[in-house]
């Protein structure tokens, strides 16, 4: 993803933010057992309420490096033959569940800005023969696909990421088709941020200084065209670090996920 700076950004620096967005998630391909702010794994993904049938279903190594917030595909209700992009998929593990619900006759795209991520997605793929998902190169602000040429659109724990949220949606409401589904996982919170953690670049890259307040997260998804269906808290996840602990149970950091329809 490009960290955009919008007219109204908070004042980190946003090439300082990529920098270290994108250091932290090549060691969560590379070195996923080391230690960071946030869980990683299949316990974790088990534990957010991913179907361990399918789990068994798809590379391990993929799941190793799962960084996400929440569950959602049960929302996303991907079928087969559907056109479905992952917005900052890693290395891959929703991507090939999405691919396991599409069937060989739909197809999956997973985006990413890290090299090492999609670099390993790619790897897994077609180690295990995964013809219906491709991984490309890019940014969520600007994703590379035709206007109205999907029918879902998924991603998890990384819209926050980005300082342009409102465009990250007005882009997904492009490339869907009317009627078309947005499902994602994220870390929102309670009460806005104040600006010794939304300047803190390391605490954006772990996934909490670039939260947003949870009534403004959905006022920028239904502003882009969508309609919200769903949301629901997944109190079950959590963060490892004093400061990432102490910035959760001060400002109300959590994790959600929900649905949302393009009108």
């Amino acid at each position: 993803m490009t960290i955009i700076e919008p007219s109204t950004s908070p004042a980190v620096d946003p090439r300082e933010l990529e920098a270290r967005v994108k250091a932290m998630y090549r060691e969560v391909a590379e070195t996923p057992d080391a230690d960071f702010h946030f869980e990683m794994g299949r316990a974790l993904a088990e534990r957010l309420g991913y179907d361990p049938a399918g789990l068994d279903r798809i590379p391990a190594a993929a799941i190793d490096s799962f960084a996400g917030v929440g569950h959602f595909l049960d929302l996303a209700s991907v079928r087969p033959g559907e056109q479905v992009l992952d917005l900052g998929s890693g290395a891959g593990m929703d991507s090939f569940l999405a691919a396991l619900a599409t069937g060989p006759e739909g197809q999956v795209l997973g985006l990413d800005m890290t090299d090492a991520q999609r670099h390993k997605a790619q790897r897994l793929a077609a180690e295990a023969g995964i013809r219906n998902v491709e991984f490309h190169a890019g940014h969520i602000e600007s994703p590379p696909f035709a206007d109205g040429s999907l029918d879902v659109v998924i991603s998890n724990g990384v819209i926050n990421l980005s300082a342009d949220k409102p465009r990250v949606f007005a882009e997904a409401a492009r490339v869907l088709r009317p009627g078309g589904r947005l499902a994602l996982a994220d870390i929102v919170t309670e009460t806005p941020l104040p600006e010794k953690v939304s300047c803190n670049a390391t605490l954006w890259a772990a996934c909490i200084g670039g939260a947003s307040q949870v009534d403004d997260y959905r006022a920028a998804i239904e502003a882009a065209g969508f309609a919200v269906q769903t949301l629901r808290e997944h109190p079950e996840y959590r963060f490892l670090t004093d400061s990432a602990r102490g910035a959760s149970e001060t400002y109300g950091v959590k994790s959600i996920s929900l649905l949302a329809i393009r009108r």
